[in-house]
């Protein structure tokens, strides 16, 4: 707009006008979320509803070098006290913050395929940093998202169940599991089944078709997803993370009408 980015508030107008009820953000680490909260702040106060995260950051809690795993849970602590004070400002917003494990440090599939570290280091490692932050997002009212990645993405938490089973041995309520239907297309071999045994852990699901496009460019069958959804009486919001299939203002509103065809009636 007149070469200048646009603001959150002009933002949100273009996604509501497009069929989208609130955005999802993009923290990024190195304490640049927390420079953002007067930005944020006045965006909540103007109406813009900012439920979730989906964090963007260079290393992550299950990077192999303990001075990356540190950096990444500060930074996370950072991020999910931002997320907290902006659900203290709406309810609606600051409900949850989306992490792998790690994207893009490993992956079992491809050479060299042998981890520098054992599985059970691997979860030693995980069950310590998600404990820390369960306490950080628990006093800040807020809900940290563990996101399974497809196995070319990360050598750990591929599936929900992984996921759950890790979050069940924090035991926190302040943790929760995020579900991409692209991840589990690649993954679960039954990925409605995962999604009815593990509905009480998932709280947060991403939408995005088979070959990472959006909704209805690919061949996700989302009508089954959305049924069993229904079902499991999932409260939580539906966020597309996804590339793009053409221009943004022709199949992005194509592909909320492509979903929204899909929601069981009732």
């Amino acid at each position: 707009m007149n070469g200048r980015p646009l603001s959150l508030e002009e933002k949100f107008e273009i996604a509501v006008a497009w069929g989208f009820d609130a955005l999802e953000l993009r923290p990024r680490g190195d304490g640049e979320f927390a420079r953002r909260l007067p930005e944020l702040r006045r965006a909540v106060k103007n109406g813009v509803c900012l439920p979730t995260g989906c964090i963007e950051m260079a290393h992550f809690i299950g990077a192999f070098d303990r001075e990356l795993r540190e950096d990444a849970v500060a930074q996370l602590a950072s991020i999910l006290r931002v997320m907290g004070e902006l659900r203290g400002l709406d309810a609606r917003c600051g409900v949850g913050t989306v992490t792998p494990t790690a994207w893009g440090m490993f992956s079992t599939r491809l050479p060299p395929f042998t981890p520098p570290r054992s599985q059970a280091e691997d979860r030693e490692v995980l069950l310590d940093a998600l404990a820390r932050l369960a306490k950080v997002a628990n006093e800040c009212g807020t809900t940290l998202l563990l996101e399974p990645l497809n196995r070319y993405e990360t050598h750990m938490v591929n599936t929900l169940g992984e996921a759950a089973d890790l979050l069940c041995e924090v035991g926190s309520p302040a943790l929760g599991v995020c579900a991409d239907t692209y991840h589990m297309n690649i993954e679960e071999a039954r990925p409605l089944a995962a999604l009815r045994e593990h509905a009480a852990l998932i709280k947060h699901v991403q939408l995005s078709d088979s070959n990472r496009l959006e909704p209805g460019a690919g061949h996700v069958d989302f009508a089954g997803y959305l049924e069993v959804l229904h079902e499991v009486g999932y409260k939580g919001d539906l966020a597309w993370e996804s590339r793009l299939s053409g221009v943004a203002a022709e199949c992005l509103p194509m592909s909320v009408e492509h979903v929204r065809a899909r929601l069981p009636r009732g």
